[in-house]
């Protein structure tokens, strides 16, 4: 139904590689972005973007060997009164691993 909302771990899949390639995935609230760069400090896949003045990902998808920084990044992001916009999942139970405020591995996106 096109009145649905939409569901945060659909978001990027149709063009995403296989998850045996890439299990893991960013989703990103840029509109709710305060532009602290907090997570362009702690990984090397987050950039300031100095013509809009927030960060961006260099790619959404990756494996476990770019995990950790990413994970640091939504750790570390203070926005939505420091719950975060950057949310790492894993494709493959479609849990939010980080930050994971509530938890229970349900994203917590504001949206």
């Amino acid at each position: 139904m096109a009145d649905e909302p939409i569901d945060p771990s659909d978001i990027g899949e149709a063009d995403a590689p296989p998850v045996e390639e890439a299990p893991y995935k960013l989703v990103f609230e840029a509109n709710k972005c305060i532009a602290a760069g907090k997570c362009a400090e702690v990984s090397a896949n987050w950039e300031m973007d100095l013509s809009t003045g927030i960060a961006k990902p260099l790619t959404y998808f990756f494996d476990e060997s770019e995990l950790d920084h990413n994970l640091r990044a939504a750790e570390v992001c203070p926005a939505k009164k420091d719950r975060g916009v950057i949310h790492v999942v894993d494709r493959r139970t479609n849990e939010e691993i980080a930050p994971d405020p509530e938890g229970d591995g349900t994203l917590s996106v504001d949206w």
